[in-house]
Parts: structure tokens; C-alpha cells; sequence
């Protein structure tokens, strides 16, 4: 599972679009989606993905 799977199977968890989980954590959606499509957030935007979601980034 890549990290884009878990971020995605995170918010149907917690009941959040991937929009609003762009503008929480400050991003634009249309970048936010890129970045996922890609593979390639940073570990700052991961800490910040889990602080929003309320789970534990280890």
C-alpha cells in the first residue's frame, strides 16, 4: 500500500474528502490531489495530514 492508499483509506475513515483534507492542512486541492497521484508529500505534509485526521504519524 503506498502512501497515497493510506491517506485516501484514512479519510473514508474518518468521513473527510480529500478537499477539505487539502484545506486543512493549507493546500489547494488541485495540488494537494497532484501530490498524492504522485507519491510525493513530504514528511511535514504527512505530519500534518495525521494532526488533521487526529492519528498518530510514526
Amino acid at each position: 500500500m503506498t502512501t497515497s492508499d493510506l491517506v485516501k483509506k484514512l479519510c473514508a475513515e474518518e468521513n473527510i474528502s480529500i478537499s477539505e483534507l487539502a484545506r486543512c492542512i493549507g493546500q489547494s486541492r488541485q495540488n494537494f490531489s497532484k501530490k498524492l497521484k504522485r507519491d510525493t508529500l513530504t514528511f511535514d505534509e504527512l505530519k500534518a495530514i495525521a494532526d488533521a485526521l487526529g492519528v498518530t504519524f510514526e
